[in-house]
């Protein structure tokens, strides 16, 4: 494999605000031999996900910064192709944390073999059976702890994550409502994901009201992807004892000023409400169970989820942008559809998939695209 090259997204520059052509640049450059223990992985698909925005900062967070001259961290699967680690042989497929390129060595004991089930698409295990799915379902059951006639508002939710927490919510006997950024993204949610109800903030003139409109008997999970202003009016809306799960502030990410703490913080206290982040990496001992039940879900068709994948590692700036500018439909992936030697220009593709019933979910073997 010495003789192969490695198409790399590289950071050289932190960010400030959207990542831009001058932050990041695709590189090619040789790739490296394996060392005992590792794996080398031909990458099929590249999660594109908010939390990478954050990595390429300087703030402390989860997982240390990505360091100058280093590839863009991502999560991506693939196809193992030499292997110097016993759990692992030619032709297995393998999720671990890597990054924005054609190829990845990684230590076998930081990924994760995936089998999909027939009809299954590999690329579901980064997104229904990934990060996505995994987060929606350990943040809320586990965090948020919904009870029957309970009332769950999410943020972001027409985004991968929100909407699935909804659905779980309702599968819980919960009233869910969302917060989204369009009359298209709210219709969606109502109309095929069984929302009870959908707040669009950009049109809301006093959000705290809507959201008491919308949540009559007020919030007793507020599930928040976003932070920021939507987390302040969310927080004077809460019932006594309510529980804030907190999974993302996708709001502040591209902030080059310090962001304010939420001016309503104090209605924690006020309501007794208990506030608690989460990673979905501390529940990893327990992903085979979620699995399982997103599995069974799908099959008897009681959740829907998307994919807009996008075609050609070349284009994983503008994808990862779509995020940032609310121009996304659903979970982004990347598709790596060629060998390095062949890449090339292909315009950038905005496959939206929706699976909706278990026929769509077990029979496609091939992406519909609308």
């Amino acid at each position: 494999m010495a003789e192969l090259h490695n198409r790399r997204w590289i950071l050289h520059r932190r960010p400030e605000g959207l990542v831009t052509l001058a932050d990041i640049e695709l590189r090619e450059e040789p790739l490296g031999t394996l060392k005992p223990g590792e794996v080398l992985i031909r990458n099929h698909y590249l999660s594109i996900d908010p939390a990478i925005r954050d990595w390429m900062s300087d703030r402390p967070s989860y997982l240390p910064s990505i360091p100058l001259g280093e590839v863009v961290r991502s999560t991506s699967l693939g196809e193992v192709i030499e292997s110097h680690h016993p759990a692992f042989k030619a032709g297995d497929l393998a999720v671990g944390v890597n990054g924005w390129e054609d190829y990845s060595i990684a230590s076998g004991d930081q990924l994760m073999p995936v089998q999909p089930l027939a009809g299954e698409a590999e690329q579901y295990f980064l997104s229904i059976y990934g990060a996505v799915g995994l987060t929606a379902y350990f943040g809320l059951l586990e965090k948020g702890r919904p009870q029957p006639g309970e009332t769950v508002l999410v943020s972001a939710a027409a985004g991968a994550v929100g909407s699935l927490v909804g659905q779980i919510a309702r599968l819980k006997g919960c009233r869910a409502v969302g917060i989204a950024g369009s009359e298209e993204k709210c219709r969606w949610i109502v109309d095929e994901l069984g929302f009870d109800a959908a707040i669009n903030y950009r049109t809301s003139a006093n959000l705290q009201d809507a959201i008491r409109e919308s949540c009559p008997d007020g919030v007793d999970v507020y599930f928040d992807n976003v932070g920021g202003e939507v987390l302040d009016a969310a927080l004077m809306t809460l019932n006594k004892n309510a529980r804030i799960v907190f999974c993302g502030a996708i709001s502040g990410y591209n902030s080059q000023q310090p962001v304010p703490g939420p001016y309503n913080f104090w209605q924690i206290l006020a309501r007794t409400v208990t506030l608690e982040g989460f990673l979905v990496s501390d529940y990893f001992a327990r992903f085979p169970e979620a699995i399982a039940q997103v599995r069974q879900w799908l099959a008897e068709g009681k959740i829907v989820f998307r994919e807009q994948v996008v075609d050609g590692l070349e284009h994983c700036l503008d994808t990862f942008n779509l995020l940032f500018e609310g121009a996304n439909n659903g979970k982004l992936i990347v598709r790596i559809n060629s060998l390095p030697q062949a890449s090339g220009g292909s315009g950038l593709r905005r496959d939206q998939l929706n699976h909706a019933t278990a026929a769509s979910a077990l029979a496609a073997t091939q992406e519909e695209t609308r």
